[in-house]
């Protein structure tokens, strides 16, 4: 790792259910992976900041790459969270 990846992208895993292979099992599961991708996403964009403002575009742009992925997986989680709460549902089919 790189001194961008060592200040910017601690290892932030609380989020994430303790055994990474688990099966995502509830709502708060889903959230909780959405969380932590873009926590991912922000440290990422943190990082490629430090790299451009260094004159590093290459690895600036490694890192605005990786924070989009994270953004991707994160929005693919929250939705899932939101499809699969029963409450969503009611406030949708109540038409708030």
């Amino acid at each position: 790792m790189n001194q961008h990846t060592d200040t910017a992208l601690g290892a932030d895993d609380a989020f994430l259910p303790q055994d990474a292979d688990t099966d995502f099992e509830s709502v708060g599961d889903h959230h909780r992976a959405a969380a932590h991708h873009f926590a991912a996403a922000a440290r990422h964009h943190l990082a490629a900041a430090a790299a451009d403002d260094e004159g590093d575009t290459e690895t600036a742009d490694r890192h605005s790459f990786l924070a989009y992925r994270q953004r991707l997986n994160g929005v693919q989680y929250a939705e899932i969270a939101v499809m699969d709460s029963e409450s969503a549902e009611d406030v949708i089919e109540s038409g708030l």
